[in-house]
């Protein structure tokens, strides 16, 4: 696997200004939070400045870019192109980093979200919400809980991200109520 240095490097050459600040504070709170529910930092770490990697790949090339790279695209992530990066972004990660299959779940579900979410997939899904930049209630409030107790933080999160998608009448991902059903058995 590729060092922490050089996966750095590389997403700093890949993304905007804007989003790999996005992607250092997402990796801020992945440090955070791996620290106090015991799992593997750098694994977290990682993931957390990788998991965007694909995001500003040109909406128009999503499709085609990734499924290039060997990435399965369902139909509803073929009409919803912003959810590509995560997947994609794995395959990436894969590829280029060497990238455990783990971390790859990771990436791959931190839009989303999945029923059996490990504790590094709630991690990342928890951090991208609540990332120190985000400036909405709810990322203030789901760090709070994160502090304390991780499932209910990525419970609330997931539960503030289908409500918000519900509230734009946007269409939902299955994996999302998925989710959200298997956090609630």
């Amino acid at each position: 696997m590729k060092s922490f240095e050089e996966v750095y490097e590389v997403v700093k050459n890949t993304l905007s200004e804007k989003r790999f600040r996005h992607s250092e504070k997402v990796m801020e709170r992945c440090v955070e939070f791996a620290k106090l529910y015991d799992e593997d930092v750098e694994k977290a770490r990682l993931v957390g400045i990788a998991h965007d990697i694909a995001k500003e790949i040109p909406k128009a090339k999503r499709v085609e870019e990734a499924e290039k790279d060997g990435v399965i695209l369902n139909e509803f992530e073929k009409q919803h192109t912003s959810l590509i990066h995560a997947k994609h972004g794995a395959v990436i990660c894969e590829k280029r980093f060497g990238f455990s299959e783990d971390m790859c779940d990771a990436i791959s579900f931190h839009s989303t979200a999945k029923a059996g979410m490990s504790k590094l997939d709630k991690i990342l899904y928890l951090a991208d919400f609540c990332e120190e930049d985000r400036t909405f209630v709810e990322s203030k409030k789901a760090y709070e809980i994160g502090k304390e107790n991780l499932d209910e933080a990525y419970l609330y999160a997931l539960s503030e991200n289908i409500k918000f998608m519900l509230e734009e009448r946007r269409q939902l991902d299955i994996a999302s109520i998925d989710a959200y059903n298997d956090m609630l058995k």
